[in-house]
């Protein structure tokens, strides 16, 4: 079973189309990465599936319940965090998680334990009786996403989770939930940190001006999209020259940076790296460092996106 099926899925405001009849398939148990750029339609798109709003066309099962007829049922089985924050402010720590835990009807035996346990786990314990109104603000989101695993759930929206966390706390956070996809959580993961979704996602949706481009695992977008490599030549001394040299070469994109940095963008770099070696010997240049870059899935957004916006210019 799905935990979210979305179909023909649309929102306008007035003329403005903000989600344009999307599809989504989110299978139970997955992390599914939802990327797109500013103003794309991520933000809708989570409102739809949330049933904060209802769509204008299309239909939407949000864990076997029509989400559209059923708002209250799916709000029930779900968790949420948002871009915005969420805290109050003249409660501690402790307090705040237990409050959450109270509106969520859990036992008070199993809410002080889940309390003890999120406090462990996001290093909160020097805090824990500091209220939310002296807390930074990656301390706040901390707490505001700790909060939200006291209740039971099958279904989490994350919407732009990591804002504001350090290196160490975000990587934590990535870590907690595969071990709660693990245990059969079903994640719907926006973010613009692309490294965050190539770690933590199964499949991952690309979404721009309202239309989905595309749907897959990091992988096989890295196949279907990232034929192309990066090679970097790093040569011993500033050549004025290089750009003549390479000048009868079409079949790539050639940048010559500071006369001493050669890199090339291929679909062919196998081929390319070997007529650059040729020429760099019959002109008597030696090589210093040479490296080759596959292309990650940063490349492959931004790629995408680009092509999508000019198609459409």
């Amino acid at each position: 079973m799905f935990s979210i099926e979305a179909k023909s899925l649309s929102k306008s405001y007035n003329s403005v189309s903000a989600v344009d009849g999307i599809d989504i398939n989110v299978d139970s148990g997955q992390i599914f990465g939802f990327l797109g750029p500013n103003g794309a339609g991520k933000s809708t798109t989570i409102k739809l599936l949330t049933t904060l709003i209802p769509p204008t066309e299309g239909s939407l099962q949000i864990l076997g319940i029509d989400a559209i007829k059923n708002p209250l049922e799916v709000r029930q089985k779900i968790g949420v965090v948002l871009q915005e924050p969420s805290y109050e402010p003249n409660l501690t720590v402790e307090k705040s998680i237990e409050k959450y835990g109270m509106m969520w009807n859990v036992p008070k035996e199993i809410r002080k334990i889940r309390t003890n346990e999120l406090i462990s786990y996001f290093e909160l314990e020097e805090i824990r009786h500091k209220k939310n109104e002296d807390l930074s603000i990656g301390q706040r989101r901390r707490v505001q996403l700790a909060r939200e695993f006291i209740h039971d759930m099958e279904l989490l929206f994350l919407d732009e989770p990591t804002v504001g966390l350090d290196p160490y706390a975000r990587r934590n956070l990535l870590n907690f939930l595969k071990k709660k996809a693990s245990e059969g959580l079903t994640i719907f993961y926006t973010t613009h940190v692309l490294t965050e979704a190539e770690y933590l996602c199964d499949n991952i949706a690309i979404i721009n001006k309202g239309k989905i481009m595309t749907i897959d695992s990091p992988d096989d977008l890295k196949k279907k999209f990232g034929n192309q490599k990066t090679i970097k030549i790093q040569i011993s001394s500033i050549k004025k020259e290089l750009p003549s040299l390479f000048s009868n070469i079409q079949e790539c994109k050639i940048e010559f940076n500071s006369g001493s940095t050669i890199t090339i963008h291929s679909d062919k770099p196998e081929l390319l790296l070997m007529k650059t070696l040729q020429i760099l010997n019959e002109n008597n240049i030696d090589i210093e460092n040479l490296s080759a870059i596959p292309t990650s899935l940063e490349d492959i957004f931004l790629k995408m996106v680009n092509n999508h916006d000019s198609s459409n210019n």
